[in-house]
């Protein structure tokens, strides 16, 4: 469902309008004798547990940012489009209305990175047509020259997909590095989820708000055990390095911060705790 207290204080600071849309929330089953170490699932199910959550799914929220820039709306990432499981797909069908925003207004999409749950919302399902045909979009040259190149085999699926979408697309614009990708959003490389998965920096508040895509995935694995690696982390050690330095950057310049798997409120701020860090939602 759409959360609609748009903004609390806290991201006001930015400058600009942000808006946090869910796409859907999804459930992601794992058993520790296929999946995990014995040791690790027991610790994934006391994280789970001291949380109050079930230990036997691990919930996985989708949700989108979009953010107001002079005048103009910005989103972040597209979200499922119905394509990756059954309660998916809401963003567009119904909480972009929920929240004031028409669909054909948005003209800029900057992608983080190409796995489905984040790019199969650009695209209709039978025909590959443009959800969003009215919009420039914004996704890392290397990302791009990844997914359209020789993939293992289990990526080929998502990679023939792109060459046939993406790749072709003449409102397609790459972003090569650490640059401005429009006024008001800087990128920042953050390899390892994938071989070009890239962060944005958003705003020129007090607080700037930082797009994190899926560098920390689920915060409260993620962040609380910066150590752990995801099954869909391309280079698991880049991803843990990385994690941990953007993590370490959001506290030193006291960064407001989204990922892409955060519940509502979505945003919030990182500190030190013990061996690894805490997120610290929003006030509402």
């Amino acid at each position: 469902m759409f959360d609609g207290d748009r903004m609390s204080e806290e991201l006001r600071t930015l400058k600009v309008d942000v808006t946090r849309l869910l796409s859907t929330a999804g459930e992601e089953m794992f058993e520790s004798s296929k999946d995990r170490a014995k040791a690790l699932a027991d610790q994934i199910k006391a994280a789970l547990k001291g949380a109050g959550l079930a230990d036997n799914i691990v919930p996985t929220p989708f949700t989108i940012t979009v953010v107001k820039m002079k005048g103009q709306y910005v989103m972040f990432d597209s979200g499922t489009g119905g394509q990756v499981q059954p309660t998916a797909g809401l963003m567009a069908s119904r909480n972009m209305k929920a929240a004031g925003i028409d669909p054909a207004k948005i003209k800029t999409i900057i992608v983080t990175h190409f796995h489905p749950d984040h790019i199969f919302g650009l695209m209709a399902k039978e025909t590959n047509a443009q959800n969003f045909p009215n919009a420039t979009i914004y996704v890392p040259k290397a990302e791009l020259a990844w997914w359209t190149g020789n993939v293992p085999q289990p990526a080929q699926g998502i990679s023939n997909r792109v060459k046939a979408t993406l790749q072709g697309w003449k409102n397609v614009q790459q972003v090569d590095g650490d640059k401005d990708v429009i006024p008001g959003v800087r990128a920042i490389s953050t390899p390892g989820h994938t071989p070009g998965h890239t962060s944005y920096l958003v705003g020129s508040g007090k607080k700037p708000l930082l797009v994190l895509g899926d560098v920390t995935n689920i915060p409260l694995l993620f962040v609380r055990n910066p150590g752990w690696q995801a099954v869909f982390d391309t280079d698991g050690a880049l991803a843990e390095m990385n994690r941990r330095k953007i993590i370490d950057r959001a506290i030193a310049e006291n960064l407001t911060v989204t990922g892409y798997h955060y519940s509502m409120p979505g945003a919030g701020t990182f500190k030190k705790d013990g061996s690894g860090y805490a997120f610290v939602p929003v006030k509402a």
